[in-house]
């Protein structure tokens, strides 16, 4: 029998981790990430699947393109959670619960990034953990969707 599948969304500028303002987003990189992602999600029995883009349209599709192969996501919308009424919108059309994650506290820092558009639609938000939040965010749906015992 096959694992259920997690999709972890990436929005743009993430693929610069580790070198983009590392006292905010910190040092870990998004393969370092990624990687510690799919090892944690084979340990609570769901294979993991990472994708980034810059690009707006990209994520839309890769959200409309879970519906019926992923039990979940994880997705941190970037720059475009303060923006986007499109990727609120698919995030409310596809019918799977998602939980929001962002490296920073974006509600401790400038006031156009603490208003999201996805956060509404979705099932929680992790925020302000660095790297490890994407982990917290992974049990926290994991155990939702009772795919675990832990």
């Amino acid at each position: 029998m096959t694992a259920p599948r997690v999709l972890v969304l990436h929005g743009p500028n993430l693929n610069l981790l580790g070198a983009r303002e590392p006292h905010v987003y910190g040092v870990t990189t998004l393969a370092e990430i990624d990687a510690s992602l799919v090892d944690h999600g084979r340990a609570l029995g769901v294979e993991v699947e990472c994708f980034q883009s810059n690009h707006e349209g990209a994520l839309i599709d890769a959200l409309h393109g879970a519906r019926g192969r992923c039990a979940g996501v994880l997705f941190n919308p970037g720059g475009y959670t303060h923006t986007s009424i499109a990727l609120r919108d698919a995030v409310a059309a596809i019918g799977l619960p998602v939980v929001e994650v962002h490296l920073s506290n974006t509600d401790a820092r400038e006031d156009f990034r603490r208003r999201s558009y996805v956060a509404a639609v979705c099932l929680a938000r992790v925020q302000g953990f660095g790297a490890r939040g994407y982990l917290l965010a992974l049990d926290g749906l994991v155990a939702h969707l009772g795919l675990t015992t832990r």
